[in-house]
C-alpha cells in the first residue's frame, strides 16, 4: 500500500470514528449537544478528505454509477445534509427539535456504513 492508500484508509478510518461516535453519544442521550456537530463536522471532513485520496488512486474515470461510487456519493450528500441540518438546530436552540434529533442520524449512520464496509470488501478482494 502507498502513501495515498495508507492517508485514505486513515481518514476514511477517522471518519467512521467521529462520526460514529457524533452519531452515538447523541443516540444514547436522545439530545443534540454542540458538540456532538463539530464532531459530525469532524467527521465529515474527513470522509472528504479521505474519499478524494482514494478518488486519486482510481483507475479510469470517475463513474457515478459504480455501485460503490453512487453509495459514497449518497452517504456523503447524507452526511452534509445531516451535519448541516444539526448545526441550524443547535443555532435556533428549539429543545423539541434538539430531542428529536436524533431519529434521522441513525439513519445517515446506517447508509454511511454501506460504502465503508463495500470498500473494505473491495480492497480485501484486490488482494
Amino acid at each position: 500500500m502507498g502513501s495515498l492508500g495508507f492517508f485514505s484508509t486513515l481518514f476514511i478510518s477517522l471518519a467512521l470514528l467521529f462520526y460514529s461516535l457524533g452519531v452515538w453519544a447523541e443516540r444514547i442521550v436522545k439530545y443534540l449537544k454542540t458538540w456532538h456537530v463539530v464532531v459530525f463536522w469532524i467527521g465529515f471532513t474527513f470522509d472528504v478528505t479521505g474519499t478524494f485520496l482514494m478518488h486519486l488512486m482510481a483507475d479510469g474515470p470517475f463513474n457515478l454509477l459504480e455501485s460503490h461510487t453512487l453509495t459514497g456519493q449518497i452517504a456523503l450528500w447524507l452526511m452534509l445534509a445531516h451535519a448541516s441540518w444539526a448545526t441550524i438546530v443547535i443555532w435556533k436552540n428549539k429543545q423539541a427539535l434538539r430531542l428529536k434529533f436524533h431519529r434521522y442520524s441513525l439513519f445517515v449512520w446506517l447508509i454511511w456504513l454501506i460504502p465503508y464496509f463495500g470498500g473494505m470488501a473491495m480492497a480485501m478482494a484486490m488482494k
